[in-house]
């Protein structure tokens, strides 16, 4: 899925203009972004966690030249998905389960 997809997506089911969409995705990604550069993390309870990771600097190599180089410290974003997000998506895209009452279920086959 591209941002445009997730832009139609939102116009459709709000039924917003394209322009409206793009503005509402636009806005969201715009705030995640600064929140990230602050060093905070986002938390999307049922999807995922955004987190920033800090690196420190190294020595690294130039795989064309074999040239060591300086590789400056860094921050890059991590992704960690939650746990309802994984579970639909190894589901198929359905819902967990209910967590069960405690009785017992039928047999499968039928028989009791």
């Amino acid at each position: 899925m591209t941002k445009a997809d997730l832009i139609a997506i939102v116009a459709e089911r709000l039924k917003f203009p394209w322009g409206r969409a793009e503005l509402v995705v636009d806005q969201i990604f715009e705030s995640m972004v600064e929140v990230l550069k602050t060093g905070e993390g986002i938390e999307i309870r049922g999807f995922g966690s955004f987190t920033i990771r800090q690196y420190k600097s190294y020595e690294g190599r130039n795989p064309r030249t074999g040239e060591t180089v300086h590789v400056k410290p860094k921050q890059l974003a991590f992704f960690k998905v939650g746990k309802e997000l994984r579970e639909r998506v190894n589901n198929g895209g359905q819902a967990p389960a209910a967590p069960s009452s405690g009785a017992a279920a039928p047999p499968a086959d039928g028989a009791e």
